[in-house]
């Protein structure tokens, strides 16, 4: 089978799936996926449960790509490992080089529980969780947001955004055009059970096409009406 690929993010991981071969021929698919979620993710978590075979070329882009994050202070975390990559890392040792977990929450966690300084913006009133499948949508967020004194964290799924309330307190929660499957107002109900005490923002479709700065300006209102 060709191989399919699907990413997302989860706080500062990104999480790509693989379905299929991991080979010589399928790799400028899956270079270009990588090459584009380092620009600004230093974790990532590979998910190859459905990957049916990995042959040496392909082996040889996970450890140089591993090699280049750890560089960085980041890495990649191996999910849902089959029996057949399992065996390949333990012939040839590379088991001692990739971290592998059984499932695709445990790795990820395995990021995200790692100590790391406190963010000097990270306090009540200014940390916001929002949920969004667009990278770009959440990148112009947390952009803005930033800037402003805000401590933002992201997800592109609902599953993901547990995943965080889980592990971080909130003040408010906003939820984007582009989440997958549910309606926006039921994807809030559904994270305030998590987080009861964090202020609930949608942002509509049109948000998507407002010129930056009318988008800007739109999304800080949002908050300074919040907080009044």
């Amino acid at each position: 089978m060709p191989l399919q690929i699907e990413s997302r993010f989860c706080g500062h991981v990104a999480i790509i799936e693989c379905r299929g071969r991991i080979v010589a021929d399928e790799l400028p698919a899956l270079e270009s996926v990588l090459q584009n979620e380092i620009r600004e993710f230093h974790n990532i978590v590979l998910n190859v449960g459905e990957v049916t075979r990995l042959d040496s070329m392909g082996m040889g882009l996970l450890v140089r790509y591993s090699s280049n994050l750890r560089k960085r202070s980041g890495d990649i975390r191996l999910a849902a490992t089959p029996p057949l990559i399992a065996e390949v890392l333990d012939i040839t040792l590379l088991s001692n080089v990739f971290q592998s977990y059984p499932t695709e929450q445990e790795a990820v966690l395995s990021f995200l529980r790692q100590p790391s300084t406190p963010a000097p913006h990270d306090r009540p009133g200014h940390r916001v969780l929002v949920v969004d499948r667009s990278p770009d949508l959440g990148a112009f967020v947390r952009a803005v947001l930033t800037h402003h004194g805000f401590e933002v964290r992201s997800a592109s799924l609902v599953s993901d955004a547990r995943v965080l309330l889980q592990l971080h307190d909130v003040d408010y929660i906003l939820v984007g055009p582009g989440t997958p499957q549910l309606p926006s107002e039921t994807v809030l109900a559904a994270l305030k059970n998590l987080a009861p005490q964090a202020s609930a923002l949608l942002l509509t479709p049109e948000f998507r096409t407002l010129d930056a700065h009318q988008a800007a300006e739109l999304l800080l209102e949002m908050f300074q009406e919040s907080a009044t």
